[in-house]
């Protein structure tokens, strides 16, 4: 290495200012192309940390001469890293990136004691250069998922303006040579460009922390509450403790959030959370059984943790269901709140938690719950949904189902993962799925599906709730990873993985009665798979009802004023009333 920066230090004028000119084509490259695949972007900083060391080498130094060589060597040495490691992981380029920036960092810094031939404005400015590089090199450890965009736009800016900065003082070199001589001051434009450019940095790096702050402040954290007693009934459905429940509650009710027990589809025991709400007047309440739309993999993400309860897993008529003098209980399901893993787009074990939610909802001595219920959901909760009318009768006897509404279920998984690629947002609900199932079935191993390099990502992106001022970090990551084909290594609809999706498609046979609505425009369900599986469902003939809403997509089919929510109330009226159930299978 020493030979290579001697050697470096002995570069003609001319290859300096080319390998200069590489320096900020790279740096550009790097700052406006921040989405770029993770193998050319591996590519791109090794090379550009090479490029950075040999600078180094060839620049006057700030802080001496041999903390600049130090630097140099670390910067090559980091550079050929980068550009030699096989199948580099995110977590790798974030300990290389944010060491470098941290080391320059320090050495900035270390003007204001070393560099005492430097003028003040000179040194304020490398301190407060420094302390920005520190910064970044920081968050870039703390954020790795997200190193991507910030080794793109900080290292990739500072590379260009690095490069700019050598061919600028070789163009002066003259001038400041006879500046010296003459004993003439530095050009105030200099000194004040140089401090302004300090300035801005500072404040960028200040913004960062700022926002990483915010960020991991706005996180729900779990509390004593969802921790299962050292003893845990063996039966199903019974309720550990309650307490009183007041975010997000309409004036008219009152609300518990409970604990209780359920069982996993393979008959082990489990604990789950939910949210039980009645109306203050009246008694033997119906019950809507809500299935939660997806809010996330962590227990951090159990809606009864969130701000907003119910409208983070997609259910923005919770004062309609209570005007109509219906009880509401809605599972957290396993795993969110409480120990999981929690089995996301697992169909069995999500249907469990919901019965045996009621079952436990009953046992609230203040809560006036009749016999009725009928079961609600919407995408990951409108598969749950299915999945409850179909195991009720031999799972929950004590719970009988009028009916089930499904509201754009998940219920072709592998159709459904096999679109995710073509999806805003498809690599959230990937990770989601990849990290449950790894977790919950011994024969889907996680490396099977997700390339090593990218193994860090996923498991981030796992870790953070969609309500959560987080997921915006996981957004960004989406971005960098867009052009990047090779992130799932295996087709998820395959393997053992694929043979475990089959397993949760909702069976197609059910004797509940089931309201099946789908928004045409959907771009995460796709209507045409939605159809099938209706079809499916008449083919077995299952009381189904599957109705379409022109110009619906996701999220708007059950917001308010939909009319798939009208048709949902409406049907669940005539569900309690008893009316009969009319024969719908005309698709």
């Amino acid at each position: 290495m020493n030979s290579l920066l001697r050697f470096a230090e002995r570069l003609p004028r001319p290859v300096i200012v080319v390998i200069a000119i590489a320096a900020i084509g790279i740096g550009i490259a790097l700052a406006i192309r921040p989405t770029t695949a993770l193998g050319v972007l591996a590519l791109l900083i090794g090379a550009g940390l090479v490029l950075a060391g040999v600078l180094e080498a060839v620049s006057p130094a700030v802080a001496g001469e041999r903390i600049r060589m130090l630097l140099a060597g670390a910067l090559i040495a980091g550079g050929i890293f980068v550009l030699v490691a096989p199948g580099l992981t995110v977590r790798a380029l974030a300990i290389v990136v944010g060491v470098t920036l941290i080391v320059r960092g320090m050495i900035g810094v270390s003007a204001i004691i070393g560099g005492r031939n430097l003028s003040l404005d000179r040194r304020v400015a490398e301190v407060l250069l420094g302390v920005a590089g520190i910064t970044f090199g920081v968050l870039a450890m703390i954020w790795p998922d997200i190193t991507l965009l910030v080794v793109a736009v900080v290292f990739g800016a500072s590379l260009a303006l690095f490069g700019a900065g050598v061919l600028i003082r070789m163009m002066l070199a003259r001038r400041q040579r006879k500046q010296t001589s003459d004993h003439k001051p530095e050009s105030l434009s200099r000194r004040w460009f140089r401090t302004i450019g300090a300035v801005c940095a500072i404040a960028l790096a200040a913004g960062a922390v700022v926002v990483s702050v915010t960020l991991r402040e706005g996180s729900p954290v779990v509390d004593d509450f969802y921790a299962a007693p050292r003893t845990v009934p063996e039966r199903p459905g019974q309720l550990i403790r309650a307490e009183e429940f007041t975010r997000d509650i309409p004036e008219n009710a009152t609300a518990w959030r409970i604990l209780y027990t359920t069982t996993h589809a393979d008959g082990s025991s489990a604990v789950a959370s939910g949210i039980v709400v009645v109306p203050d007047v009246g008694e033997q309440h119906p019950v809507i059984a809500w299935h939660h739309g997806t809010t996330g993999y962590s227990p951090a993400c159990a809606p009864s943790l969130a701000s907003a309860p119910f409208e983070s897993g997609a259910l923005f008529v919770t004062d309609a269901i209570i005007d109509r003098g219906w009880a509401l209980v809605a599972t957290d399901y396993v795993g969110l709140g409480t120990e999981g893993p929690h089995p996301y787009l697992i169909g069995d074990d999500s249907a469990r938690a919901e019965l045996d939610a009621v079952r436990a909802a009953r046992q609230l001595s203040d809560a006036e719950i009749g016999d009725q219920t009928v079961a609600w959901g919407h995408s990951q909760g409108g598969a749950a949904s299915l999945w409850s009318a179909a195991i009720a009768e031999d799972y929950a006897p004590d719970v009988p189902l009028e009916g089930a509404v499904a509201l754009a279920p998940a219920s072709d998984l592998p159709a459904l993962v096999a679109n995710l690629g073509d999806v805003a947002g498809g690599s959230v609900f990937a990770s989601f799925l990849i990290t449950a199932y790894s977790k919950i079935y011994p024969d889907v191993r996680f490396a099977d599906y997700v390339r090593p390099g990218a193994e860090v990502t996923v498991r981030q992106m796992a870790t953070r709730c969609l309500a959560e001022p987080a997921m915006l970090v996981s957004v960004l990551t989406m971005l960098a990873l867009k052009d990047d084909p090779d992130i799932i290594s295996r087709d998820p609809a395959s393997g053992p993985l694929g043979e475990r999706l089959e397993q949760n498609v909702p069976p197609a046979s059910s004797a509940v009665p089931v309201l099946l609505g789908q928004g045409e425009v959907d771009d995460l369900v796709l209507f045409d798979m939605q159809s099938a599986f209706a079809q499916r469902m008449c083919a077995e003939g299952a009381p189904i009802d599957f109705r379409s809403y022109p110009g619906r997509d996701h999220l708007s089919l059950v917001q308010v004023g939909s009319d798939a929510i009208d048709d949902a109330f409406a049907w669940t009226d005539d569900r309690f009333a008893g009316v009969a159930v009319a024969d719908a299978c005309g698709v």
